[in-house]
């Protein structure tokens, strides 16, 4: 059996697209297995569904901090934990998904001539990526526009990988689970796993408006859930995991934050949407860039944080139904709506040691 190992941790965004992977993989023939930090969000999310194993690692930082003296040691460190792995189980390819554990993999892998595949999620290449990529076989990207950052040559554009098990989703399980009826479509309001202070307010500022023609889902972060606004038609929750499904198939329309994993999986779906993501002054920008890039595609509909009011709100939500069709249709004609298929074009062309198509 031919054997992989992935990697990438330190936030969810560098996990899931790996669990995305790897049914499709073990489909394939593949046998998969994980490096990962001692304690990171990667051992939690694995679990126990594929062999793991945990190496040391430093966090890489852009700003001053004492452990900016100290991390290069656990790094180095990293770098002999994942060589003695790798030595030992001679995979024939790494797929890294990025994040600080991802760097070592590379440099280790590297040294022992074992292709490596890197994919960056977001508009512009993360640090661990930049920093890994000299070390890497090839890159997968997920906006076209990040080909202006790396060597075109070393680069395929190939999406987002997303769980297939976003598919299965039975809308009557959903209308069960909000109680709601069949009398007027469903809006789901989505924040991030954290909700989003200001989409709170405002869609609840506007509820009455909105409640007047569609039923409102909203996944509003742990500790946001305001038992004030309850009313027939709008339902709460603090998070979804096994239910998302369910609720996606039942959304006409999504209103959301723009993560690339929320991107590609309302792609993926054709669900017509309106992005707010989350400001350049609470981040480094890649979600607007993201929004943008979908936006420019064709794809998604985007109203800016900072312009987002209960007027505005109820005027794109207006015209994203009015015009869902057309946003449908172009989601209908890209080919990185299967990203997952896409990606795995790339990891069997590099093991076979054969050129990559784009």
């Amino acid at each position: 059996m031919r054997k992989i190992f992935l990697t990438g941790g330190g936030s969810a965004g560098h996990v899931t697209p790996n669990l995305a992977l790897i049914p499709e993989l073990q489909d394939r023939g593949w046998a998969v297995s994980y490096i990962g930090t001692h304690n990171g969000i990667e051992r939690q999310l694995i679990g126990d569904s594929i062999p793991y194993y945990p190496i040391s690692a430093g966090k890489l930082r852009r700003y001053f901090d004492l452990k900016n003296f100290t991390d290069p040691f656990r790094v180095l460190k990293g770098i002999i934990d994942a060589w003695s792995i790798l030595r030992r189980h001679r995979p024939e390819i790494i797929f890294s998904k990025g994040g600080f554990v991802s760097l070592p993999v590379a440099i280790a892998a590297r040294s022992l001539r074992i292709p490596v595949v890197l994919h960056e999620s977001d508009f512009t290449p993360g640090l661990a990526n930049k920093l890994a990529l000299p070390f890497a076989t090839h890159l997968c990207l997920t906006f076209p526009e990040t080909m202006e950052y790396v060597p075109p040559s070393k680069a395929t554009l190939t999406g987002n990988p997303i769980r297939r098990s976003l598919f299965n989703g039975d809308p009557n399980k959903a209308r069960e689970l909000c109680r709601f009826d069949k009398s007027k479509p469903v809006i789901l309001v989505m924040g991030g796993s954290l909700g989003a202070v200001k989409i709170n307010q405002v869609v609840r500022g506007c509820l009455p408006d909105l409640l007047k023609s569609f039923q409102i889902v909203h996944i509003c972060g742990k500790g946001n859930i305001d038992p004030e606004t309850a009313a027939p038609g709008y339902q709460q929750f603090e998070y979804v995991d096994q239910d998302l499904p369910h609720l996606l198939a039942l959304a006409s329309l999504v209103v959301s934050r723009a993560g690339a994993n929320a991107l590609f999986e309302l792609l993926a779906l054709k669900k017509p949407h309106l992005l707010i993501p989350l400001s350049q002054a609470a981040s480094r920008g890649d979600q607007v860039l993201n929004a943008r890039s979908f936006a420019k595609q064709g794809f998604s509909m985007v109203l800016e944080e900072e312009k987002l009011t209960a007027n505005t709100l109820l005027a794109a939500v207006s015209e994203l139904w009015q015009h869902r069709e057309q946003y449908c249709q172009a989601m209908s004609r890209t080919k990185l709506s299967d990203s997952v298929t896409e990606v795995i074009k790339v990891i069997e062309a590099i093991a076979n040691s054969k050129p990559v198509k784009n």
